[in-house]
């Protein structure tokens, strides 16, 4: 499949491309409290080189009670600035789980107007197992101005999502797992209700992603999405637990030229914990 430095790049791209002083690398690795791992201490320890940390729930809007919603743009601004990352730049986003929570800093950057930025297919554990060189020490960056274009209709919020649910346009789709979709799994966060959004369809973030955590190609990923009962000639509306694995929905429609797509960025977090918008248990 091929390179594109608007989506989706592979290890073997990075490894030329490394060395370009265009180049800004973000490991954006962020886990659920469950899975017992320190995404800081994990970079601290091991990174790919010149990479630098970007925090999801610091770089988020504070003012919110839901989990790391998408940040006002002059914090985005201050903390890319912050980073050396700017206009000009050509950005590559990868985590420590292989293609996961990449792909949210994917879908903030281009929320931000950014248009060069690129998820590293396979993420950590391919570039590592391909044995290529980690470093331990982070990079020492020199400001760099950004220019933001918010693009608004690349995000949705709750009276958006249930004009969408009652209308069946757009389509939403979710990419948490079938059990937690269906409502027969408990949520992993407190106070939320099981099923899903009323009128939505299930595609499981993982159905898209091979054994070596890399992307199915577009025509797989066409597949899968049809399966599941999206039409494709609508527009279509990610959702998923909190805006995390939504965003690998997002980078797979982009990917195979679905450009009219947006994100739930308050997802199940919120649709969940609302009393007064329905819920849906069992199939889609």
């Amino acid at each position: 499949m091929a390179d594109d430095p608007k989506t989706l790049v592979s290890t073997a791209w990075l490894a030329k491309h490394l060395k370009d002083p265009d180049l800004r690398l973000l490991d954006a690795s962020w886990y659920l409290p469950d899975e017992g791992r320190d995404a800081k201490a994990e970079y601290d320890a091991a990174h790919i080189p010149g990479a630098r940390f970007f925090d999801i729930d610091e770089i988020s809007d504070a003012r919110s009670d839901l989990p790391h919603m998408a940040p006002p743009v002059e914090k985005f601004m201050s903390r890319m600035r912050a980073m050396g990352v700017g206009d000009g730049h050509q950005v590559v986003v990868y985590d420590g789980a292989g293609l996961f929570s990449a792909a949210r800093v994917w879908w903030l950057f281009r929320l931000m107007g950014q248009e060069n930025v690129a998820v590293l297919d396979g993420g950590l554990p391919k570039w590592v197992a391909e044995g290529h060189p980690t470093e331990d020490m982070p990079p020492i960056p020199r400001d760099r101005h950004m220019t933001v274009r918010f693009q608004n209709q690349l995000v949705r919020d709750v009276t958006q999502v249930a004009h969408a649910s009652k209308l069946g346009d757009p389509q939403i789709v979710d990419a948490r797992a079938a059990a937690r979709f269906r409502g027969d799994a408990p949520e992993p966060r407190e106070g939320l209700r099981a099923g899903h959004i009323p009128g939505s369809r299930n595609v499981p973030f993982g159905s898209l992603l091979n054994d070596d955590k890399t992307l199915k190609t577009p025509d797989e990923t066409r597949s899968i999405f049809e399966a599941a009962g999206v039409d494709l000639g609508k527009p279509v509306i990610t959702s998923c637990g909190s805006g995390v694995t939504a965003s690998v929905l997002a980078l797979a429609l982009e990917r195979m030229g679905h450009h009219s797509w947006s994100l739930y960025d308050g997802s199940w977090s919120e649709w969940g914990m609302f009393p007064t918008v329905p819920v849906a248990t069992g199939e889609a």
